[in-house]
């Protein structure tokens, strides 16, 4: 049994992954979201029943968490986190003895995976997306006026006001950049845009305590992500606000999979229907958790990982 946390090199620079489980079993690796979010504890603290059939893989993308020291934040794209997801890939199965792995990944995440299953398909069995990104510019739009919409029906004038003086997004850019976003995100997840287990509760709380107490992340890890989070999205979200993928990625080579929260309106759930009715794939699915938001591996865990090992299970069975 591997649990190992380590730094690799993925092009020129060292960054931190956290291998656990049977090298016997297929890879699962995990793409967090944010961008500059890193959440391994998802996989590697919590849900270790995923352990019974994958060795997973917790990576901190580029420039958060254990991989933000010495990053130069001037080089950061979506594409240059692409090519580290693909080396990261290459490293996985060259180290492993494996001829493919599955990534799966979240929100931001799920942008960075459906990239790197368009651009880098050769070394991935499948794809699975959740809290499905699909349009930057339309996303924010929905998430804001979600948030605006259910603000005033709750006559939460102090919400409205704060919506009303950060204005509208604009190309999904928010004035004030990042402590705009986070107006906005505070205020969505206050009427249930992210989960409605969550509602009324920080936005950002929940995250802060898994960083404390879920024993994944050093000292050095958590430092990484206060000063890193912002920097990355910072320098990259402008990107993300003009990302289409309906425009951008809709041929694979590989099967592509969405389980989605039909009640998300972090990424919202609006979007993701006519992104998958345009996707071309050698096999795709969009399973629906009635009960879920922007994270369904949060909310309804059993049903998610269910989906999750049948379909992984077919993709091997295609083979």
């Amino acid at each position: 049994m591997e649990n190992k946390k380590i730094k690799v090199e993925l092009n020129g620079f060292k960054q931190k992954i956290h291998i656990k489980g049977d090298p016997e079993k297929p890879i699962l690796l995990f793409l967090h979201g944010g961008p500059g979010v890193c959440n391994r504890h998802m996989c590697t603290t919590y849900n270790q029943d995923l352990l019974e059939h994958f060795m997973v893989v917790g990576w901190d993308q580029h420039g958060t968490g254990g991989s933000y020291w010495g990053c130069d934040y001037s080089m950061l794209s979506i594409d240059r986190i692409t090519d580290d997801a693909a080396a990261l890939v290459n490293y996985l199965c060259e180290t492993y003895h494996k001829e493919k792995i599955f990534a799966i990944g979240g929100s931001w995440g799920s942008l960075l995976g459906t990239k790197l299953a368009y651009k880098y398909p050769e070394k991935l069995y499948a794809f699975f997306g959740f809290g499905q990104f699909v349009d930057g510019e339309l996303n924010e739009k929905i998430s804001y006026e979600f948030a605006m919409e259910e603000a005033k029906k709750a006559n939460d004038q102090k919400s409205v006001d704060k919506l009303v003086k950060l204005g509208p997004p604009v190309m999904g850019c928010y004035k004030g950049g990042y402590d705009g976003m986070l107006i906005q995100r505070e205020v969505m997840n206050k009427f249930g845009g992210y989960s409605k287990n969550n509602q009324h509760k920080s936005y950002t709380g929940g995250l802060a305590k898994a960083y404390i107490c879920s024993g994944e992340y050093t000292i050095g890890d958590i430092l990484g992500v206060l000063f890193g989070n912002r920097k990355t999205l910072v320098k990259i979200w402008p990107e993300v606000g003009a990302t289409k993928l309906e425009e951008e990625c809709i041929n694979f080579k590989i099967p592509y999979y969405i389980l989605d929260g039909s009640l998300d309106k972090n990424t919202p759930a609006d979007l993701v229907e006519g992104y998958y009715a345009k996707i071309n794939a050698p096999d795709k699915d969009l399973i629906w958790f009635k009960e879920s938001g922007h994270n369904p591996l949060i909310d309804e865990p059993e049903a998610f990982k269910k989906e999750l090992l049948a379909h992984c299970q077919k993709v091997l069975e295609m083979k």
